[in-house]
């Protein structure tokens, strides 16, 4: 069998890093199948892949084409969507072009079957008639995407099947999708990556460039990528909260991450951030630290690892990587997330968008170092019953032993 990915990034993202973990373990199985990866960039993605023997082609997506996403035009007016409108005229040719060149590629690489791993390849699978059965990776809420939602129910006809990352995920995609089967398969993470460690905390204050920080301070933090909605005011805010609440516990706050995707107005700049921070008064208490190719280190430094999103989240596997590392986490549950967790069990948990709710819980973090010890412990075990990368990577195959008849 011959299974070929598409994906319209070369960066590693969430997404991105649920892919590499398939594809490590389809090299793996008995009888292997040929694996082959597009990329629409050059990146980490391309190199790591590379690295696991996938044969990889990146066609780069025109900077107009990788830039257009209708996340922007949420509840916006007239006006962003006249200037999207004249985005997507100027992204056209670019999008042909491509289409010739993905077409070209399809009939070299000769697939039985196309995954395809993000909504710009959902939309070039669909019109480039790749002579084999296309699935569709759903790692997003569908039914939020203003214009998306619309054109994917009528590309949805090319699709044999879609496989969402949560519950949450596929019954949106049902309501979108119409009669595309969607199968609800959770993400996996490699445990042995993800695994407890030393969990030193001072290296955190290099990369932050803060001095040194007391023996006993407790360093809470968020890993994500800088999309305004994975709650980075939020955790600031509430940050600020506790400092006001418990002003002689010895906390340190991390921000982890970047803006690492090319859609503009979506993300914030490290400086909006920076801003935020000084006028809640917390610079010497917050550390920002970039984007890292290896994170678990980074959750094992950690005591505390926040998930803050605003929004209902399709998965979110800073949680899954940071609990496997048998970290305590606080978890914004909503959506996909809240399918992840047992509050008070394995994590504590908040509303989105509850500052008060989020500093409440980081305190008791600060506060109840056995409750932190505990939660890790849990949440590890909860990993290895339910989210390994080999479990996942079964539960994909038996999709396309589905879409196949039975080839798979």
């Amino acid at each position: 069998m011959r299974l070929l990915f598409l994906s319209p990034v070369g960066v590693v993202g969430g997404a991105e890093r649920t892919l590499l973990d398939l594809l490590d373990c389809l090299r793996r199985a008995p009888e292997a199948p040929w694996l082959g990866l597009i990329a629409g960039a050059e990146g980490p993605l391309t190199e790591q892949a590379r690295a696991l023997g996938v044969e990889t082609l990146a066609l780069p997506l025109s900077a107009a084409l990788a830039s257009l996403g209708d996340s922007q035009l949420r509840g916006a007016g007239a006006g962003r969507y006249l200037r999207f409108g004249t985005t997507l005229a100027r992204a056209t040719p670019a999008a042909a072009a491509h289409l010739l060149a993905l077409q070209r590629a399809l009939r070299r690489f000769r697939p039985t079957l196309v995954h395809s791993n993000g909504l710009k390849t959902h939309l070039l699978s669909a019109l480039c008639a790749p002579g084999a059965p296309v699935v569709w990776h759903l790692h997003d809420f569908l039914g939020e995407r203003p214009l998306l939602r619309r054109v994917l129910r009528l590309a949805g006809v090319r699709a044999a099947a879609a496989i969402a990352n949560s519950a949450a995920v596929a019954e949106d995609a049902r309501h979108v999708l119409g009669r595309v089967p969607v199968h609800p398969v959770h993400n996996g993470v490699d445990t042995e990556r993800f695994s407890p460690g030393p969990t030193g905390g001072g290296w955190l204050d290099t990369l932050a460039g803060l001095p040194p920080a007391p023996e006993d301070t407790v360093r809470l933090g968020l890993v994500a990528t800088y999309a305004r909605w994975k709650g980075q005011e939020v955790f600031l805010q509430a940050a600020a909260r506790l400092r006001a609440l418990h002003p002689s516990h010895a906390v340190r706050f991390y921000v982890v991450g970047s803006p690492v995707y090319r859609t503009p107005g979506s993300q914030y700049a490290e400086a909006e951030l920076r801003a935020t921070a000084h006028a809640l008064g917390l610079e010497a208490h917050v550390g920002f630290i970039p984007f890292q190719s290896e994170p678990a280190p980074i959750y094992r430094a950690l005591d505390g690892v926040v998930h803050a999103s605003t929004r209902p989240e399709p998965f979110g596997m800073t949680i899954v990587e940071a609990m496997s590392c048998a970290r305590a986490v606080v978890v914004s549950a909503a959506g996909g997330a809240a399918e992840l967790v047992r509050p008070g069990h394995d994590a504590l948990a908040f509303t989105p968008g509850d500052v008060e709710g989020l500093a409440r819980a980081m305190a008791r973090l600060v506060r109840e170092p056995e409750l932190r010890a505990r939660l890790g412990q849990e949440a590890r075990r909860s990993v290895l019953a339910r989210f390994t990368r080999e479990r996942y990577a079964a539960q994909v195959q038996d999709v396309y032993a589905r879409v196949l008849g039975g080839r798979a």
